[in-house]
């Protein structure tokens, strides 16, 4: 199968005309508008002073109605009218088409969103992220059900205004990961629930088959903190210039600029794996987001082809990495040279299988490979009851527990380590959570092309050199932004069709390595 051309040698058919620059420089102002919003949330969830919120709601509720004003002005669509012989003259491949076509898009969806509703949007999901604090540090799920209704209802009515025709998750779906419907998600989760649920019955008939209690002692904040910082630049994000790491409530990536990249993580004193993998997970995408061409730094194009593949990033690099018996065999002396008590009696091997050990867990962000996605399912399943009609938001909590019991065999005790432990929901409702499992899927796809390119790859992880995963990620990932919709990036920079096969495979695999037939 033909590889998407490099950017190198792509040749365009055409000289753009002056509508093109005329578009891209009006693009480029509400990328800069995007950016600033960008930065208020960033400052928000990281150095605000509570008392703060309100003006910094009505701060971005101002920026929000300047983008869309923006985004919706007549202008763009006569420039788009007036480019469509020039867009069909264009190689699909090039910078300009891909331009044209996702600008097209983006045109289209805000024109179907009223500024008022835009607005109203904002102002939720401001006032719902300071809900779900008061929630957590309450630990009272009822003082954040009326922010979380108020998000669905917001959800439902994007929804109408976007696709009246269509189911409201489908429609929501669509926007997050292009080209799937529930119809799509849920075959994915029948195949994975087809074969992890079982392999977690089969793990848990070996109880001690892998110890973890190296993970669970007093580690220092402080010196955990110089750990992680060391473990994201070995991977290759740049720390030093065009990157900086922060503490936040719940660890998240953002970006101001490609040369401005924003990661947060975040700590506990008696648990090595929390801010270590949360870390790598959060340096997965933020080597995304320093991956794009710098030519594209106000461009439309710099930004991901879906959620599902900037996740496939960050669990690519937490995971199948970071987890890797590879990664460990380079990585384990700085542990114990941080944590010589902690370590001591402790060899690499052992500390491998601690950090993967597989065991029913509560919080989403810390559990093992293998559960992992259940959690997204019990995610996704309740989201779908609810906008079925099936599950009221008050009975959020209680039905959260029930499907944990079932798919996990473990009850949340607090609602911060249940329904009140993911940001998500304080900001939008639907759809959040499946690019997590859909990242899984992609990471292993990649991973398995570029091993088949390089085949000493993991050879070299363990001398610290992880310069042939980054550069090939760079190079069939990064350096296409949005050019192309999933599924196509994913064939083109794999040779086959998005499929659960490659991450089953190496889920059995591993598992099997780890705790036997």
């Amino acid at each position: 199968m033909e590889k998407i051309p490099s950017r190198e040698r792509m040749i365009e058919m055409k000289t753009a005309p002056p509508e093109y620059q005329d578009l891209t420089d009006r693009m480029a102002e509400i990328r800069n508008l995007s950016k600033l919003a960008a930065l208020a949330h960033w400052d928000m969830q990281c150095n605000m002073p509570s008392a703060g919120a309100e003006a910094r709601k009505e701060q971005l509720v101002t920026l929000t109605g300047l983008i869309h004003r923006h985004m919706t002005a007549p202008h763009i669509g006569d420039l788009l009218h007036r480019l469509r012989s020039f867009q069909d003259s264009l190689p699909h491949a090039s910078d300009e088409a891909a331009t044209l076509r996702t600008v097209a898009r983006e045109y289209e969806k805000a024109t179907r969103i009223p500024e008022s509703l835009a607005r109203e949007r904002v102002t939720a999901s401001s006032e719902g992220l300071q809900a779900w604090l008061r929630a957590r540090e309450t630990r009272d799920f009822s003082r954040f059900l009326p922010a979380l209704e108020r998000n669905f209802d917001m959800s439902l009515r994007i929804a109408e205004a976007l696709n009246p025709s269509s189911p409201p998750l489908d429609v929501l779906i669509d926007q997050r990961e292009p080209g799937f419907d529930v119809e799509g998600v849920e075959s994915v989760f029948s195949d994975l629930k087809e074969v992890l649920i079982p392999l977690i019955l089969r793990v848990a008939e070996k109880p001690d088959a892998v110890d973890d209690a190296v993970l669970r002692q007093h580690y220092d904040p402080d010196t955990q903190w110089e750990l992680t910082l060391k473990a994201v630049r070995d991977i290759g994000f740049d720390l030093q210039q065009r990157g900086r790491q922060d503490i936040s409530v719940h660890p998240f990536t953002t970006s101001f600029s490609i040369d401005d990249v924003r990661i947060t993580t975040r700590i506990r004193a008696n648990e090595f794996s929390a801010a270590f993998f949360a870390s790598l997970h959060e340096a997965g995408h933020g080597t995304y987001e320093q991956g794009f061409p710098k030519e594209w730094e106000r461009s439309i194009l710099a930004t991901s082809a879906s959620g599902g593949m900037h996740e496939s990033q960050s669990r690519l690099w937490e995971n199948i990495v970071g987890r890797s018996p590879e990664f460990w065999e380079f990585f384990y002396p700085e542990v114990q040279r941080h944590f010589p008590e902690q370590t001591e009696g402790t060899s690499h091997g052992d500390f491998y299988r601690a950090v993967n050990r597989i065991q029913p867990s509560f919080i989403r962000v810390e559990a093992d490979e293998v559960t992992y996605n259940l959690h997204i399912i019990i995610r996704f399943e309740l989201e779908k009851a609810a906008f079925e009609g099936e599950l009221s938001l008050e009975d959020m909590p209680e039905a959260w527990n029930e499907k944990y019991e079932k798919y996990l065999g473990i009850t949340p005790e607090d609602p911060v380590e249940g329904v009140l432990q993911d940001i998500h929901w304080s900001g939008g409702f639907g759809s959040s959570f499946i690019s997590y499992t859909l990242g899984n899927v992609i990471s292993a796809q990649l991973f398995g092309a570029a091993l088949r390119e390089h085949p000493d790859m993991k050879e070299k992880f363990r001398q610290g050199d992880f310069s042939r995963l980054l550069s090939w990620m760079q190079q069939n990932v990064h350096a296409h932004g949005q050019k192309f919709p999933p599924r196509e990036l994913v064939r083109q920079a794999t040779g086959e069709e998005f499929n659960t096969g490659p991450f089953l495979d190496y889920i059995k695999s591993k598992t099997e390595t780890l705790y036997g037939p």
